[in-house]
């Protein structure tokens, strides 16, 4: 191995955390395509209480990885939020365990956010893996009906060359600015998974920052790799507990009520949808979790405070909210 390839980060301008949880099936090619990129970054493994062998993986064949091994399961928002608390430079880049990253990855997504300070996050062009003709996620926009989607999942990736203000960044493929996390928080570790990359870039928008969508930043992504699939138990109950924590958690009262027509027709439609998969019971019982979480204790504390200075990010929000019906269905 030459002197780039274990270079261990020392003065880069990005840390990578990678979030793990038994992904001995993709954790090495992973790995593995970090060094080989222009841009040589730290990298940082938070590890879920693994029982695959996983953790010994990186431990003999990457010494030069920074392992931090957790007792026990936590989450998505808590094994990154250790990372980032860890990383000591001006970016953190946050990957899944099932991606790759193409050669000049890293060093396209820095350049992209050296174009402004008020960017918080740039979201790479993430194909799928298993079919590398399609778009996994080109950054992820959120509607009035209360539904978080990925741009361009499932369609031709040469329609997705041009860079573009997004909602949110996709946390499986997307750099962010340290220094703002100090002011909007970390990732909120109630999600425990699922809509907590919603969550962040909707509180950035809030602030006035942008998250951006860069198309040279090539990552891809095997999608469902510790969850197993699109549709599942797990990931239906949690979905539909965050995405009523996140209204509740971001919208201010009138907000709320000025969407609420559409919320409710979001929610009926996904009710009808999970019906028919069998899974309808999962879905309301996440529903009323979401509930239960909003008002706890912990849900009010973390609710966002209304700031009138922040009228205009506002509004900006809401034009999304109801433009992104309009891309729903394009």
């Amino acid at each position: 191995m030459d002197m780039k390839k274990e270079n261990k980060g020392i003065n880069c301008r990005t840390t990578v955390v990678i979030p793990n949880f038994n992904g001995i099936t993709y954790l090495s090619d992973c790995l593995a395509s970090l060094y080989a990129g222009t841009v040589i970054p730290a990298v940082i493994v938070v590890d879920n209480a693994s029982s695959d062998g996983s953790c010994e993986v990186v431990s003999e064949k990457y010494p030069q990885v920074e392992l931090i091994r957790l007792k026990e399961n936590t989450g998505f928002p808590n094994g990154v939020n250790v990372g980032i608390k860890k990383a000591a430079t001006e970016f953190v880049l946050l990957l899944n365990n099932d991606t790759t990253v193409e050669e000049k990855c890293v060093e396209m997504l820095e350049k992209a956010m050296d174009q402004s300070k008020q960017l918080f996050s740039a979201s790479g062009k993430m194909i799928n893996m298993k079919n590398q003709e399609k778009i996994d996620d080109a950054g992820d926009f959120y509607c009035a009906l209360g539904w978080a989607f990925a741009r361009g999942k499932d369609k031709p990736v040469e329609n997705y060359n041009k860079s573009d203000r997004i909602f949110a960044a996709c946390a499986a493929g997307a750099i962010y600015r340290k220094a703002v996390f100090d002011e909007i928080g970390l990732f909120d570790e109630q999600h425990f998974a699922y809509l907590e990359d919603i969550d962040i870039g909707y509180r950035a928008n809030i602030s006035g920052y942008r998250n951006i969508f860069v198309p040279e930043a090539v990552v891809f992504h095997a999608g469902s790799g510790t969850s197993g699939s699109r549709h599942n138990t797990f990931k239906v109950n949690l979905s539909s507990r965050n995405s009523v924590y996140l209204i509740y958690k971001n919208m201010p009262l009138l907000q709320m009520i000025l969407n609420l027509p559409f919320l409710l027709a979001g929610y009926l439609l996904k009710t009808g949808f999970f019906l028919k998969k069998g899974m309808g019971k999962t879905y309301l019982s996440g529903l009323l979790k979401g509930f239960q979480l909003s008002f706890s204790k912990e849900g009010r504390k973390n609710k966002v405070v209304f700031r009138w200075k922040n009228l205009p990010n506002y509004v900006w929000i809401q034009w999304e909210l109801w433009i992104g019906m309009i891309r729903l269905f394009r």
